[in-house]
């Protein structure tokens, strides 16, 4: 059922950002009078078709191939390489007969409804799902810093109020990718300013061998609220076979001392797959549990208090402007760190392995369970990064015809048809190569390969 789920709203998702993508273009293509004969979503190679009907003079329909879907513009080279057409005269109804600024705005028509789908459906969530926002300065206990967070001179109880010159009014704000990048930290400790603190180039690279991460907001006393019996079908977690017990109050692992929430996850990791010995405070007295080895950095009980009722005196609601202009903010600086990325892993620095999914990929990001909140963020993710990559300068994709009609305003003519038609060969191959690789490197991984 669950992989049933995952392809559902895999479908729904890329349906959606298919349909909203290759409508900017057909909106545009009509706005100038350009004949559009085909849209679909998703592809129909081989004349495959699930529907399809004429109106006009334009075919809509669904294809069978679900990785896509297309404009047919007239006169237009395009990845279909159906050529015919331009050996004939050209017609006013044609996209080559047009201005390059109609042109222009064709093509960045996909990713300009790209843009604005991923700002409503982040608006959506805030408004719909979130509601509030947890203000991060004003939780007495500060962040929790992990080892890794220690060693760039953090420390736990820390209030971190700036990244980059920039407030930090929301927990997104604080626990998001900007830590990755080499951020310049502001911090008030013991109610001091402290002289900025700067994450190494590196942080990234040191972050994957971490098993916990930088930092968070686990520096609370904590308890255990309900101890989980089985795990999958039928396995019984280590909390029920070590007898831990609803109030029990863990308070070391392994002779190590545990104080608040942050301290037992990073000790969980660090005795991940081997055996621990575990103290908890039971009304009132301390008991010695034991355990053959700790699962995943996990135990199998659920902790309390819970987070959200523990901070909820720090949250305010979110008003319709601030949601519009968070979701704004946040998509665009989706699209900003997918370009670092990107050039990451051009550079070496980022395995490509780590790093590019396939809708493999996509569908295990969605998960195997229906959570609306979780769809509409991915979704809204994704329509932020199908933007980006469009407007990569690749033939075949939208940015590459943007590049050729920017050559063409630069030197007074349009790019050789000639040319045209080996530049989108070639684009086509790039992209069918990226997508093997990345269809390839998701199922090596289901094999754990």
């Amino acid at each position: 059922m669950g992989i049933v789920i995952m392809v559902a709203q895999l479908l729904l998702g890329l349906g959606l950002l298919v349909f909203i993508h290759e409508l900017g273009h057909y909106l545009a293509a009509r706005a100038f009078g350009i004949r559009v004969e085909k849209f679909y979503v998703f592809f129909d190679f081989n004349g495959i078709k699930l529907f399809s009907k004429k109106i006009g003079d334009t075919e809509y329909g669904i294809g069978w191939f679900p990785l896509g879907g297309y404009v047919k513009i007239s006169g237009m080279v395009d990845e279909s390489m159906e050529l015919e057409q331009l050996a004939s005269e050209p017609q006013p109804w044609e996209f080559r007969t047009k201005p390059a600024w109609q042109r222009l705005i064709v093509m960045m028509g996909g990713i300009i409804m790209n843009v604005l789908l991923g700002i409503i459906i982040f608006t959506f969530v805030q408004l719909q799902f979130k509601k509030t926002y947890i203000q991060p300065a004003l939780i007495p206990q500060g962040i929790y810093a992990y080892d890794l967070a220690q060693q760039y001179g953090l420390k736990s109880g820390d209030h971190i109020v700036a990244i980059n010159g920039n407030p930090i009014i929301r927990v997104e704000d604080l626990i998001s990718q900007k830590l990755l990048f080499a951020p310049a930290i502001t911090v008030v400790r013991d109610g001091d300013t402290l002289p900025t603190i700067q994450f190494p180039n590196n942080v990234f690279e040191e972050l994957k061998q971490s098993r916990t991460g930088l930092i968070g907001l686990e520096n609370f006393e904590s308890y255990v609220d309900s101890v989980v019996q089985f795990v999958g079908e039928g396995h019984e977690t280590q909390a029920y076979k070590m007898g831990l017990k609803k109030g029990d109050v863990i308070t070391s692992i392994n002779g190590k001392p545990v104080t608040v929430f942050g301290d037992l996850k990073q000790l969980l990791a660090e005795y991940d797959s081997l055996a621990a010995d575990v103290v908890v405070l039971r009304d009132g007295q301390p008991v010695t549990l034991h355990t053959d080895s700790i699962e995943s950095g996990a135990l199998g009980f659920q902790p309390g208090p819970d987070p959200k009722k523990l901070y909820e005196p720090y949250a305010k609601p979110y008003t319709f402007g601030q949601a519009l202009s968070w979701g704004t903010r946040d998509g665009l600086e989706a699209m900003y760190y997918n370009a670092k990325g990107l050039w990451w892993i051009a550079t070496g620095r980022v395995d490509a392995r780590d790093s590019v999914q396939s809708p493999i990929g996509i569908a295990r990001i969605y998960g195997g369970v229906w959570d609306w909140a979780h769809f509409w963020k991915i979704t809204g993710l994704i329509s932020f990064i199908l933007a980006f990559m469009n407007f990569l300068p690749i033939p075949a994709l939208d940015g590459g015809h943007v590049m050729f009609i920017v050559i063409e305003v630069i030197q007074g003519k349009p790019v050789s048809q000639e040319f045209m038609e080996r530049a989108q060969k070639v684009g086509i191959i790039l992209i069918l190569g990226l997508m093997l690789f990345a269809f390839g490197n998701d199922i090596l991984k289901s094999f754990g390969i």
